[in-house]
């Protein structure tokens, strides 16, 4: 026999079971949608991807070889540029040599010819046994080593330059 209490427990039960099922079946509902969209996002990316590889690859694989070109062209460049400012520097240098030596010998002649001209024979034959002569000829000699270094430091500072030039330009053709 069944009562109406053990009906309305299996009504219950039934409807229990139904509503269990129509929330699963809108779980799994939602879960499909969010694996559509998931597919979707990845179709999306995927599509892109092809398209990056059909075309995009090809426009960065040329610009990557003109760069490289470039990079090529900028050292090259940069050679030539060292080798033009080491050749200048060899030239300044030869240069500052000479004028330095001719102006060393001007300023000696000048100076034997300035101590000369006001002395007689008497005092001139002194001089030349005189220790003072000598004491003079130190003094000449001691400058002339003296603006030898000063040329020297001065070629260096000009090096330097040349160097941080070179550097600067360097850096700036890299960015």
């Amino acid at each position: 026999v069944v009562t109406r209490d053990d009906v309305e427990e299996s009504l219950k039960a039934i409807f229990q079971f139904v509503k269990d099922k129509e929330q699963l079946l809108k779980d799994l509902r939602s879960q499909i949608e969010e694996t559509k969209q998931r597919i979707s996002e990845k179709q999306r990316e995927r599509d892109y991807w092809l398209e990056y590889k059909n075309v995009g690859s090809k426009i960065h694989a040329e610009k990557i070889s003109s760069l490289e070109k470039d990079i090529e062209e900028v050292k090259d460049e940069l050679q030539r540029t060292t080798e033009y400012y080491r050749e200048a520097l060899k030239a300044v240098r030869e240069e500052n040599e000479k004028l330095f030596d001719r102006h060393m010998k001007l300023l000696s002649e000048e100076a034997l010819k300035n101590a000369v001209g006001y002395l007689d024979k008497n005092c001139r034959r002194e001089i030349e046994e005189n220790e003072w002569l000598k004491e003079e000829v130190k003094i000449y000699r001691k400058e002339e080593s003296d603006l030898k270094a000063s040329v020297q430091l001065l070629e260096e500072e000009n090096t330097n330059l040349v160097a941080k030039l070179i550097d600067i330009k360097l850096q700036n053709l890299r960015i």
